[in-house]
């Protein structure tokens, strides 16, 4: 009795999750955030830029809030749910 192999052909799916684009924004989105939040601890590092604390916590929200939306926006593009 003989072995027969069946070559099976490869498995095509739509699941495109595994974009190098989608991995390289996130990181983008996380390093905006982290530099958010890095800016916003400098006036308590430097304790001549105390004054401009409110300008650092400002610019902190905007980059976290900017950081948060790049981060949305790829990981409803990967399941599916954003607008084409």
């Amino acid at each position: 009795m003989e072995n027969v192999t069946v070559e099976k052909q490869a498995k095509h799916t739509d699941n495109n999750a595994n974009q190098t684009a989608y991995y390289v924004s996130l990181t983008v989105a996380i390093v905006i955030g982290l530099v958010g939040v890095f800016i916003r601890f400098v006036p308590d590092v430097v304790p001549a830029l105390d004054q401009m604390g409110s300008l650092f916590s400002w610019i902190a929200n905007i980059a976290l809030l900017i950081a948060a939306y790049l981060a949305f926006k790829v990981v409803f593009a990967i399941l599916g749910v954003s607008k084409k």
